[in-house]
């Protein structure tokens, strides 16, 4: 399977009065055409920050790229010039924000915004900009979208505002998409329209996803493959089948186990005792160990490194007995 993106050994920072915040440190992982990669674990994992880093949109200053890379197609991202990314931000890669009431301008119309993304990297008149934005609306399931094309940001639901972030990140057929927790906010219903719409356009258009989340439940309906990163490294990945059916990692089995489920007894769920790691202060050995009920000197003193214990399945754990 010929790969869209490979990151490699990625290493995003931020200067900060606290000292160097390892934000993302020494990640890696691939991602084929057609295929969704889902990216799970707690707030602060670094989640978000490989997201904006291969769309180099990390603020510099403070932030920098400490060291990797991020093959897209063959060409490293980070050795781009800001006119370059700004031709393929949008165009090939585009990104869903998780908040749509702070990534929309509220001052210019829904409709304007898609059609300002159309003109940057298209050579079509205004007649059929609109008629496409117009077409986007209607795609991504809002009603009467003539209307809604002129409607402002605050005029609109949440959910309608997320459709549009979408209508726009879709306007020029990108062959892959972001999507940082696109179903932050929302309520349960909105959140299944929602990742069923990412879903289907997927199935039609045929581009590469990634999922940013923290819900394991949307992991398991939307994706293929997936990276489960702690403290800002990958603590595992894999398939979706072995994540689920054979968790290596004891963080990833945590996860797991504070799933609620429909028909288990009632009781307390587990809970993962602790908080993780500041970026500042990240620890010498493995960055799950003050948190494992397996881990013992060794663990603390010693980072293990990501193995692999079976095609496609890798995990960072000294306690994993292949």
């Amino acid at each position: 399977m010929q790969n869209i993106l490979e990151v490699k050994n990625l290493k995003t920072y931020y200067s900060t009065d606290s000292g160097t915040a390892k934000a993302v440190d020494g990640v890696s992982f691939s991602l084929g055409r057609n295929r969704t990669l889902g990216i799970v674990g707690e707030s602060g994992c670094g989640k978000s920050v490989t997201a904006l880093s291969i769309m180099r949109l990390v603020p510099m200053p403070p932030g920098y790229f400490a060291g990797g890379e991020i093959l897209w197609q063959d060409t490293n991202l980070l050795k781009l010039s800001q006119e370059q990314m700004r031709k393929l931000r949008g165009n090939d890669i585009a990104m869903i924000f998780q908040e749509p009431m702070s990534s929309l301008n509220p001052v210019y119309t829904c409709g304007y915004q898609i059609i300002e993304q159309i003109f940057l990297h298209r050579q079509i008149s205004r007649k059929e900009a609109k008629e496409q934005a117009v077409e986007m609306l209607r795609l991504v399931g809002i009603p009467n979208p003539s209307e809604r094309f002129d409607a402002y940001p605050h005029e609109l639901s949440g959910g309608m505002r997320q459709r549009v972030m979408i209508a726009m990140a879709l306007s020029c057929d990108p062959s892959l998409l972001i999507a940082d927790e696109p179903t932050t906010a929302l309520d349960v219903t909105v959140q299944a329209q929602i990742l069923e719409l990412i879903g289907k356009l997927q199935g039609n258009t045929g581009m590469s996803v990634i999922l940013i989340t923290h819900d394991f439940g949307v992991i398991a309906e939307l994706c293929e493959d997936v990276l489960v990163m702690y403290a800002s490294k990958v603590a595992e990945s894999g398939s979706v089948s072995q994540i689920f059916s054979n968790p290596l990692h004891p963080y990833t089995v945590g996860l797991l186990r504070s799933i609620p489920r429909i028909g288990a007894k009632k009781q307390r769920l587990d809970v993962i005792e602790g908080n993780v790691p500041s970026a500042t202060r990240l620890p010498e050995g493995c960055r799950f160990a003050n948190r494992c009920p397996l881990a013992d000197t060794h663990c603390r003193e010693f980072q293990p490194a990501l193995k692999e214990y079976e095609p496609g399945h890798r995990a960072a754990c000294w306690k994993i007995h292949a």
